[in-house]
C-alpha cells in the first residue's frame, strides 16, 4: 500500500497536492513513510467521526458499486482500479452543480 499510494500522489500534479486525510485503518500504518516519499502532509480525522471526512464516504459508497466491503483489492491488476477511478472522475456530481469531477479539477488546474 505505502507504495502504490507514494507513486499514485507523486502522479498528481503539484497543486492537488496539498494533503491527504485518511480515516484510522490499518492500511495506513506506515504513513509517515509515504508521507516522507510523497512529499505531502497527512492528517487523520478522529475514530467513528465520519463526518470530518464527507468526502472519503461518499467515494467509499460509489467504490463499494463496484467492489464490495471486504474486496481484496490486490487481486485486481492496476489498469483495473484506474479504470473505475476514471469511471469516478467521469462521473456527474449533484455537490459539483451536475459537473463532473474530472471538470472541476481541470479548473484547478487551469488556474
Amino acid at each position: 500500500m505505502r507504495y502504490a499510494l507514494t507513486v499514485k500522489i507523486k502522479a498528481l500534479p503539484e497543486t492537488l497536492r496539498g494533503s491527504l486525510t485518511c480515516d484510522q485503518g490499518v492500511e495506513m500504518r506506515e504513513w509517515k513513510q509515504v508521507a516522507i516519499d510523497a512529499g505531502i502532509d497527512i492528517f487523520f480525522c478522529d475514530p467513528h467521526s465520519p463526518w470530518q471526512r464527507g468526502v472519503n464516504e461518499n467515494t467509499n459508497g460509489l467504490l463499494r458499486q463496484c467492489f464490495p466491503k471486504g474486496s481484496d483489492l490486490s487481486l485486481h491488476a492496476e489498469h483495473d482500479l484506474d479504470r473505475v477511478a476514471t469511471e469516478l472522475k467521469d462521473r456527474l456530481r449533484k455537490r459539483l452543480a451536475y459537473a463532473k469531477p474530472i471538470e472541476a479539477i481541470e479548473k484547478l488546474l487551469l488556474q
